[in-house]
């Protein structure tokens, strides 16, 4: 009984709130519509490439719920740094192709923009078709596929070479205005690295199908997902050096190599030119572990191991099936300086003030501490907070 009543009461209420809706809607026919909740389009909304003549419309006042009319897609949108430069090109209204060959690899780049403007899609680095359909809509591409190891699939010059100037092929094919090739500091032909020679050559290949593409070179970079760190807080005990951590490196923030990237997005007169993205501070392997010793408060043990030694201990364990730590060339590597390019374009000239790494790197090494010791300061570090200045690059 009481149930037929409550829902005869809501069937009431219902058509209720129905006849008022229809009364409203004809009482208001031809009542003037109030522009001020509807959006109008004007003259500063449509901007074009100057490359291409491509116009692009503009909907909204900006943001992350906005739509600037470009489209950009992200190659090697899955790794470290490309999480950063999505969720930077997606808050400032970009669609944002995010390519992957791991769809569970890809999810978490969903939230970095409104619904509809992270677009999803399937690409195998071998595969043309896929490519074009990646880049057949964007007017910037970004490539970020790297690798730090070989495997039976991929090589470096796979990865690298090949592999970047499929996508600059397809890129120029779709007729995109701007193509950012992500390589690597001390990327040389005549370096002693497979991963630094593949570099350099990937860098030629992109130049000779597109030549304004821009190159950017970063360092070793360093965040909360890092190779770099996370190694050196984890490796407790199982940690080494080569050249008695007498190499000298200059790690840079993820963050920043991602916003000079952003920077590179609209300035079009990046185009056709290389930058050397690297931290404003020089450090030796040695020093940076007295570092994470000092912050993570742990005796991190490192144990010196000969070259030679070395290189042929790796040489065996890559061989190991699903090896991912070490190999013959990252033992090269790890004793090979960051050399400075002379006269080269920097953060500087994208008015970037890149972050030194003992500034912020209790943020990153606390997490390795003991709960004893969780909450206890770090004195060495600058800890300020330094306010950027705005500037517009054309």
């Amino acid at each position: 009984m009481l149930a037929n009543a409550a829902l005869k009461q809501v069937g009431r209420r219902a058509s209720a709130i129905q006849q008022a809706v229809i009364i409203n809607t004809i009482a208001n026919r031809n009542r003037p519509i109030d522009r001020r909740y509807y959006q109008q389009r004007t003259m500063h909304d449509l901007t074009f490439r100057k490359k291409t003549g491509q116009n692009m419309i503009k909907y909204g006042r900006g943001g992350r719920s906005s739509t600037n009319g470009h489209i950009a897609t992200v190659f090697g949108c899955t790794g470290f740094l490309g999480r950063y430069i999505v969720q930077k090109l997606a808050k400032q209204g970009t669609q944002v192709v995010v390519p992957f060959r791991d769809p569970d690899e890809a999810r978490h780049l969903k939230v970095c923009g409104d619904l509809g403007q992270v677009v999803p899609l399937e690409f195998d680095l071998r595969n043309r078709e896929q490519i074009m359909d990646s880049v057949r809509h964007s007017d910037i591409v970004y490539n970020l596929v790297g690798r730090d190891y070989e495997t039976k699939n991929f090589t470096f010059e796979d990865v690298h070479v090949d592999g970047a100037r499929a996508i600059a092929e397809a890129s120029a094919e779709a007729g995109v205005a701007r193509f950012i090739q992500v390589s690597a500091l001390n990327a040389d032909e005549n370096s002693t690295s497979k991963f630094l020679r593949s570099k350099a050559l990937g860098e030629k290949a992109v130049r000779e199908v597109f030549p304004d593409a821009t190159i950017a070179r970063p360092g070793t970079m360093w965040g909360h997902e890092d190779r770099f760190l996370n190694r050196i807080g984890l490796g407790d005990g199982w940690q080494f050096w080569v050249n008695e951590g007498k190499t000298k490196i200059r790690p840079v923030s993820a963050i920043d190599v991602a916003q000079a990237l952003e920077v590179m997005f609209l300035a079009d007169s990046t185009a056709g030119k290389t930058y050397e993205l690297y931290g404003p501070k020089e450090y030796t392997y040695e020093q940076v572990y007295e570092m994470a010793r000092e912050i993570s408060m742990k005796p991190l043990p490192i144990y010196p191991i000969p070259f030679p030694i070395a290189k042929a201990a790796a040489t065996l364990i890559d061989k190991l099936p699903y090896n991912q730590m070490v190999g013959p060339d990252l033992i090269e590597r790890m004793r090979l300086d960051d050399k400075i390019t002379p006269g080269a374009l920097t953060f500087k000239d994208l008015y970037i003030d890149p972050v030194s790494l003992e500034s912020v790197a209790l943020q990153f090494l606390r997490r390795f501490r003991s709960n004893a010791v969780f909450d206890l300061p770090y004195e060495k570090g600058e800890g300020e907070i330094k306010k950027g200045v705005y500037h517009l690059i054309d």
